[in-house]
């Protein structure tokens, strides 16, 4: 009896120290892990207007501004609303096969078997959204959603064309403040680069990088590199490219049809609505390194005269410096003079 009295007084004074260490820590095993995402409490669905225009003008873009073979243009647009635990794409992270084939050639179908996938797995995809490609660096391009609260978050796609793996997006952009929608957000674009693909112009063929990058955002200054076609070294920041504007609209039972050709549109809107203040990026001269001095030319006994040359690797644009001079000369001593 008295050891039965022992073990039953060590077994309480284990249970009141247990008490005592859950008391110490408030919530423990008792409340769900912390999170910083906001909940979306929106009692009702929402339904949007995406209104993508481009931005990729040859007075704001001047540096190798693709003309033709193909001119500057834009893809589709491919966009999922999801919730907080699914990215289509991240900055700084490396993207997925879908993402590579996307933004290297416009190919679609890994990324919405991706996009398929992760809606049946984790439930984490609730639509999928698109909008038809512009013909032309500007113009615009539009579609209709419905985001739930559940699936509150936003992300797309768009590539560059041409480019080696060059695009604009948002990732993960939450439509939900608290308990209601918010009615209207702006987004400036700015190119990506995907990290797979090694190009430093828009016309650079096929390079594939090799071990892959993340995703990095394209600046005025990087890549460092001086033929990247966004290297802009009088820039502190690039203008934006393009802009998407997202707009929650009174949601209807009207079934939403999307044109199937790219829109024919290549002047930027004007309106209330929509008013573009017109950048000019100054391009400034690049010259080539010099060539070596020629011969010698002059006659025996007298100083000749020599020459070298460089030529004109990018003309200026938009009161950028000018270009130098592209030929010098020197006196010198004729050569076999006899």
């Amino acid at each position: 009896m008295e050891t039965n009295s022992k073990t039953l007084s060590f077994s309480d004074a284990l249970f009141h120290l247990l008490v005592m260490m859950l008391n110490l820590i408030p919530g423990f095993l008792s409340m769900p892990v912390p999170t910083d995402i906001p909940m979306c409490t929106a009692s009702e669905p929402a339904q949007y207007s995406l209104t993508f225009t481009g931005k990729w003008t040859p007075a704001a873009f001047p540096k190798q501004y693709p003309i033709y073979r193909p001119p500057a243009q834009w893809s589709n647009l491919i966009g999922v609303t999801h919730s907080s635990d699914y990215h289509m794409w991240q900055s700084n992270e490396f993207a997925s096969n879908g993402m590579r084939d996307f933004a290297e050639k416009g190919e679609a179908w890994t990324i919405m078997k991706e996009v398929e996938t992760a809606g049946e797995q984790i439930q984490s995809v609730y639509g999928i959204l698109s909008a038809p490609a512009v013909v032309g660096g500007t113009g615009q391009m539009s579609t209709q959603f419905e985001v739930f609260a559940r699936h509150s978050y936003l992300s797309f796609v768009v590539r560059i064309v041409p480019s080696p793996d060059w695009f604009v997006g948002a990732d993960s952009i939450d439509l939900c403040d608290g308990d209601h929608w918010k009615d209207k957000v702006p987004l400036e674009l700015f190119p990506y680069d995907a990290g797979t693909d090694s190009g430093f112009t828009f016309s650079s063929p096929n390079f594939e990088t090799i071990p892959q990058d993340r995703i990095m955002q394209i600046t005025s200054s990087f890549p460092s590199h001086p033929a990247n076609s966004f290297f802009y070294p009088r820039l502190k920041h690039l203008p934006a490219i393009a802009k998407v504007t997202l707009t929650k609209i009174k949601k209807t039972n009207q079934i939403i049809s999307l044109p199937l050709e790219p829109t024919q549109s290549n002047l930027l809107p004007t309106g209330n609505e929509i008013e573009e203040k017109m950048i000019n990026t100054p391009l400034d001269c690049e010259v080539s390194p010099w060539s070596p001095w020629g011969l010698c030319k002059g006659k025996c006994g007298d100083s000749g005269v020599q020459h070298r040359t460089r030529y004109v690797i990018m003309h200026p644009a938009n009161n950028g410096a000018a270009c130098p001079l592209l030929e010098e000369e020197r006196k010198c001593s004729p050569d076999n003079c006899l």
